[in-house]
């Protein structure tokens, strides 16, 4: 009931956000996101990479039922809303007015994450630091999910500044930015979680936030050599 709650929370506030965005925008940016089929294929997109990759994970952990993951959701939708932009002939970047939207649900719902307890199945590994957090078995643990609620709250003033500076950088590169810092501090913050290595000592969410940066950088890299 947590998770929901703030899962709700997280995504009205969100959605809000991006209309903020929306009307905030640079008057160049890209309007292709306002299209209906643009957003049906990024829901759709979404969802279905939120409940793969998050049950795929429980499963080769060896754990039962089904699983959401954000990192999930933003790989399968960044690959629906390629495909579609390569399909509808649309050019340039149409991520912009997302990336506060998406930062502020990742900094709400970690904070339910982390409110929910071990059933949610995000908790940390054991630690003897003094901030480790007993969630009610009697080991302190790692709390990962303020960790990334923490660094995504750093990320999403940066943005802020920028976008209120209207720096030219992030404007062009400010989606590309955001997924390129996720997949950083997630590769990280997944040392930190009893998920089963599945390459060596690397977790299936590693691979995920591996491949993200890739996509990150290069659209960068593109952007900078047009």
């Amino acid at each position: 009931m947590i998770h929901t709650v703030f899962d709700l929370m997280a995504s009205a506030i969100a959605f809000q956000t991006i209309k903020w965005t929306q009307a905030w925008r640079p008057p160049a940016t890209e309007p292709a996101a306002f299209r209906p089929a643009y957003a049906v294929t990024l829901v759709i997109g979404a969802v279905l990479g939120a409940y793969t990759l998050g049950t795929l994970n429980l499963w080769l952990s060896g754990l039962a039922g089904l699983g959401r993951s954000i990192l999930g959701a933003l790989c399968s939708a960044i690959l629906a809303i390629e495909a579609f932009k390569a399909a509808t002939g649309i050019k340039g970047s149409t991520g912009l007015i997302f990336v506060p939207g998406f930062t502020v649900a990742v900094v709400i719902g970690r904070i339910g994450c982390f409110l929910s307890g071990l059933p949610d199945n995000t908790y940390g590994t054991p630690t003897s630091l003094p901030w480790g957090h007993d969630f009610g078995d009697g080991i302190p643990r790692h709390p990962v999910q303020l960790y990334e609620s923490g660094a995504m709250a750093l990320f999403l003033a940066y943005a802020l500044t920028a976008l209120a500076r209207r720096d030219p950088f992030f404007h062009r590169n400010g989606f590309y930015l955001m997924a390129g810092f996720y997949a950083v501090e997630r590769f990280g913050l997944e040392f930190l979680k009893p998920y089963a290595p599945l390459l060596g000592p690397f977790n299936l969410f590693h691979l995920a936030t591996t491949a993200l940066l890739a996509y990150a950088l290069t659209m960068i890299f593109r952007k900078s050599h047009v």
